[in-house]
């Protein structure tokens, strides 16, 4: 059975996969033009957005799986070595194409309304995102543990929410430098979560390794 001290694990797991100090810079670029009645709307959109993609990620993740014939330990292994890459991508403070690419970036420009579409997704809620919430969905099959999978999802986006609000003065207090030094330190946590959840299911999937 999972502690409370296992789920504010799993919690600080999706808010540094989640990254939103990453979309920071992107955020106060892309409103620059916006009103501040309208920057809060986007970022009220974009926070419940992600929440909406990582609940459901935790409801149907293992149906959906079943569907495919894929079963949790392979998922475990490909989702890990995705969070690799965007872990390595992050302490590289480079752009992150397993997120978003340069065409996405450029198409985004041009967009009225970046909050659901680049912004939550797939910039926020991105294929690590829905993977690892996934994961540490399958890992106990009890409503309880549902139910607190979906608790820190919830506690994500809210956390998005709060970061967003406060990208403008947040971005001008780190600059560019402190940004990037934290995108580095998330990176490396978000390589040791990947480092687990690869382990957790090469185990399964090669049962001498124990």
């Amino acid at each position: 059975m999972l502690h409370w001290a296992d789920y504010l694990k799993i919690f600080m797991a999706l808010v540094i996969i989640v990254n939103p100090v990453s979309a920071l810079p992107l955020f106060v670029s892309m409103t620059a033009s916006n009103t501040e009645a309208e920057k809060k709307n986007i970022a009220r959109i974009a926070s419940f957005s992600v929440a909406v993609v990582l609940v459901l990620a935790a409801l149907i993740g293992q149906p959906l799986l079943a569907i495919f014939g894929i079963t949790i330990a392979s998922f475990k292994v490909g989702g890990a070595i995705l969070i690799l890459l965007m872990s390595i991508s992050m302490m590289h403070a480079a752009p992150n194409r397993e997120k978003q690419t340069p065409e996405e970036a450029r198409e985004a420009v041009d967009k009225e309304n970046i909050a659901v579409v680049p912004l939550a997704i797939p910039l926020l809620s991105g294929p690590g995102a829905i993977s690892t919430t996934i994961v540490y969905a399958t890992e106990r099959s009890s409503p309880a543990h549902l139910g607190m999978i979906i608790l820190c999802c919830l506690l994500v986006a809210l956390a998005t929410w709060m970061a967003l609000r406060l990208a403008t003065p947040v971005s001008k207090w780190l600059g560019e430098t402190g940004v990037n030094i934290a995108i580095r330190l998330m990176g490396l946590l978000l390589a040791a979560v990947a480092v687990e959840i690869l382990a957790s299911g090469l185990v399964v999937l090669l049962p001498g390794l124990k």
